[in-house]
Order: structure tokens, then sequence, then C-alpha cells
């Protein structure tokens, strides 16, 4: 899934938004590389030889950036996308699998995020609109990296740069100006370091107790409401109508039974009982009653490829939850599952305030 909060956090000011948000999810896939890492960290699944899929397609796209892959980007696992991921593991010392099992995908997107980033940390300079360089290549590949500038990497900072700029610099509550200032610089390179720590594997199980004891802080904004009443809705009927949704595909942005993604498929079906809810995840999230154990109709929310939470399910009781991913639309998963567990960060419920 693509979670709609987590494409407005990293391009809600993008010039491209508005174009990207009415187009089909292959366009998203060949996208910037921040949101094509949301295929691989929701994709529930080891991308193997023989599958054809989007995410086999985000695989190719990556390997090629790196210099391990140069054919066609056919979403097609065959022989050429085998040997290149098997270089890839050979040189970073990782299981020679040949799939693209946790532990690759990881290295992956850790050597990709490192080779659009790290340079910045080069940039000693401020560069004014209408200069051309090198270090204005490196504002322009971080800023693609982040989902805010969409063009050709030229080294010139004409419009195109300046747009994304200012965007990047309102988003981040910066002073906006046509220039490219150390504080612009040291905000990418914090961002960066962000997205690095976010992506890295669980280490130990306490790592991971400690990360399903205490929930992001970074995320919360919007107060929880001090006092609630019973729900208003019939939980029976509402898993009831949840499930009636099974099959459905994934599409991003989705918000209806023609398609749905994350957060517009929870929103959908508690609208149809007369609960309204944010749009994505992180507000949801932010406006719910946090709860010790899940109850049938609770919320159950994950942290994958950023910090905070990032993609949340509907709980249907015996550790069992209803939600929408990227390789199965709407589908039921289990909590203990490998993948999930790891990534739990607890249940939170709808409330009324009075």
């Amino acid at each position: 899934m693509l979670s709609t909060g987590n494409m407005q956090q990293v391009v809600k000011h993008s010039m491209a938004y508005g174009y990207i948000i009415s187009q089909p999810f292959s366009f998203y896939v060949d996208s910037y590389p921040m949101l094509q890492n949301e295929v691989f960290q929701n994709a529930e699944m080891i991308v193997a030889y023989g599958e054809h899929n989007e995410a086999v397609r985000v695989l190719q796209d990556k390997l090629n950036f790196l210099s391990y892959y140069d054919k066609e980007l056919d979403g097609e696992f065959g022989i050429f996308t085998e040997f290149a991921l098997k270089k890839f593991q050979i040189e970073h010392n990782l299981s020679i699998t040949g799939k693209a099992d946790e532990e690759t995908i990881n290295t992956l997107v850790n050597d990709e995020r490192r080779k659009y980033l790290d340079p910045l940390k080069d940039i000693d300079r401020t560069y004014y609109l209408g200069e051309q360089g090198e270090g204005i290549k490196v504002i322009q590949k971080a800023l693609y990296y982040f989902g805010y500038y969409k063009g050709e990497i030229d080294g010139i900072f004409g419009p195109n740069t300046n747009k994304a700029l200012m965007y990047y610099q309102q988003d981040n509550g910066l002073e906006v100006k046509q220039e490219i200032n150390q504080q612009t610089v040291q905000t990418l390179q914090t961002e960066s370091e962000t997205v690095d720590n976010a992506i890295q594997p669980a280490q130990t199980e306490a790592a991971n107790q400690e990360k399903k004891d205490v929930p992001a802080k970074s995320e919360e904004k919007v107060q929880v409401p001090t006092k609630d009443v019973a729900q208003t809705f019939n939980t029976s009927e509402l898993i009831k109508s949840a499930k009636t949704h099974i099959g459905t595909s994934y599409v991003w942005g989705g918000t209806s039974p023609s398609g749905f993604d994350c957060s517009g498929y929870i929103q959908y079906v508690f609208r149809q009982f007369d609960v309204s809810l944010p749009r994505t995840v992180s507000d949801i999230w932010n406006m719910t009653k946090q709860v010790d154990q899940p109850s049938i109709g609770d919320f159950v929310f994950f942290e994958t490829y950023k910090r905070g939470p990032s993609h949340m399910g509907i709980y249907l009781g015996n550790k069992q939850f209803i939600h929408v991913g990227v390789s199965t639309g709407v589908a039921i998963s289990n909590l203990d599952s490998s993948y999930w567990s790891q990534r739990y960060l607890g249940a939170k419920r709808v409330v009324i305030q009075k």
C-alpha cells in the first residue's frame, strides 16, 4: 500500500503532485525513489524468480540505478534480474539467495539512499537563482529523492528547481528564499539520516518490543479526546461490511470500491456507519484512543518504511486484521506473522467526543 498520509508527507506540495495523483500505479512505481520504497516495505512478500509485478519493476529500477542491472524494466523476474540480484548480494556479503528478502531490500534501499544523499555533505556554499554547478545537481537529486523535483538533473538553478526548493522549504518550516542555503542543506541531511534509521531492519527481539511499547512521538500533533462514550456503530455489521471488499485491488489514492489505498479503505468503511475519519494514517493515529489490547473493530497500526504509523488495518479478533496491501488488495493478515509482528506499533480505538 501507499498510504496517502505517506504520500502527502513526501510530496504534498510537489509540483508533480496534482499530476501523479491522477495517474495509474505504474506511474507511481516509476516515480520518486522514497515512494518506490513503499512497494517493498508493504509488499508482505519475498520477490523471487518467476514473479511479474510492480515490486519486481521497482527492484529492477533500483538495481539499474546502482549499476547491477542493464536490461528492460519489464517487471519480469527472470534470469537477468536474478543474476543482478545475486551479484548485489555477493558484493554486500548477504545470503546469496537470488531473492529480494528483507535483508537484501534494506541493503538495497540504503545503498540507493546514500548514492542520492551522501553528496549533500560536500556542499559548503550558498547557490542563487540562475547559477549552475555540480552542487545544484546534488540538490536536485535530493529533492527528487524526497518527491519535490521532477525534471532533468541538469545542474541549473532555474524555475523548476526553484519551485521544488520553495515547496520543500515551506513544508519544513524554513524561510522561503530563492537560494540554496546551508539551513536547507542541513535540513535535507537531517531528513536523510532519519530515513536511513527508519529503514533499518529490526536487530533484536528487545528492540522490536521497545518499538511496540513506545509509539513514535513525531507524528502526534492532534489531541486525543479526553472523554468518550460508547461507539455509535454496530461492530459486527461494520466487520461484515469491511469483508465484502476482500479482493478489491489496491489503487493509489483510491477511496471507493473500484480501488482503495490503505487509509482510503478505512475511511470508506467507517463512513458507511456515519463515522468520519481523517484521510491519512498518521491523522487517524492522532485522533484515536490508545488501548492495551485490540478488540474487534479497533485499529491496528504499523511502522513500515518510515518512523511512525504508516499503515493500518481493522482488527477482526484472533490476531487477524483486514487491510489493503499493494500486492494483495483488500485482504486479511495475521498480527503474529513475521512481517507484521516486527512492525506493529499498537492498537487504537475510535471514540466519540462529548
